[in-house]
C-alpha cells in the first residue's frame, strides 16, 4: 500500500484504486444520486471487481508510467479517501474524453451522498487539477456536466472552469467547461 500514487489534499487524499476499494466503489455507484449523472459507472459487484482488477488498476499504472507526458487512452482513477479514517468516500478521475475535440483531457468525480456539501469534491477536483497542471504537459482540462447537475456545476465553477458551450453526446445535451493552464496560473499565482 505504501507505493500507491497519492495526492495530499489536506483532510483528504486522492489515491489510486485498489482491489480493496471494490465494495466502496460499488456502493457509491449504486446510489441513485450518482448513477443518475454517471450511468456508465453502474454495475454489478462482479463487474466492478473485474473492471478494477483488469482495467482500472492497469490503466492507472500505464498513465503514471507516461508522466509527465499524457498520451494514449489511459485514465487515472483516484479514490477520495478521508485521511482521518481511511474511508473511501468518492472518486476523482482524469482521462481522454473521446467525444471532445483535442485537447480532450477531462476530469470527472463523484462523492457518496453521505459526504456531500462538505467541500470534499471541490477539494479533490482542485487537488487533481493542481497536480495535472504542475506535473504534466496538460495545457487544457475539460469537463462535461448535465445541465440539471447543479452541484457538479458549482464544483467546476469553484475550481475555475469556464462554460465553453454545449455538446451533444449520445443524444444527451451537456454543458462543456474548460480550464486553461494559463488561467490556472493567473488564478493561483503559479
Amino acid at each position: 500500500m505504501n507505493n500507491l500514487f497519492t495526492i495530499d489534499c489536506g483532510e483528504i487524499l486522492l489515491r489510486e484504486f485498489t482491489v480493496g476499494d471494490v465494495d466502496a466503489i460499488y456502493e457509491l455507484t449504486s446510489q441513485p444520486e450518482v448513477y443518475e449523472f454517471l450511468p456508465d459507472w453502474r454495475s454489478t459487484r462482479e463487474q466492478r471487481l473485474n473492471w478494477v482488477t483488469n482495467y482500472e488498476i492497469p490503466s492507472n499504472k500505464e498513465f503514471l508510467a507516461t508522466l509527465p507526458k499524457i498520451n494514449g487512452q489511459n485514465y487515472l482513477k483516484l479514490g477520495i479517501i478521508l485521511k482521518e479514517t481511511g474511508k473511501f468516500i468518492g472518486f476523482c478521475n482524469t482521462g481522454k474524453k473521446e467525444e471532445l475535440r483535442e485537447p480532450n483531457q477531462e476530469i470527472a468525480y463523484a462523492i457518496s451522498k453521505h459526504y456531500r456539501n462538505r467541500g470534499y469534491t471541490t477539494t479533490a477536483a482542485k487537488g487533481l487539477i493542481n497536480y495535472l497542471f504542475q506535473n504534466t504537459d496538460v495545457e487544457q482540462l475539460n469537463t462535461i456536466v448535465l445541465p440539471n447537475n447543479i452541484s457538479s456545476t458549482k464544483v467546476i465553477q469553484k475550481c475555475g472552469f469556464s462554460h465553453y458551450g454545449d455538446i451533444e453526446i449520445e443524444g444527451q445535451l451537456y454543458d462543456h467547461y474548460v480550464f486553461y493552464k494559463e488561467d490556472w496560473k493567473n488564478l493561483y499565482n503559479k
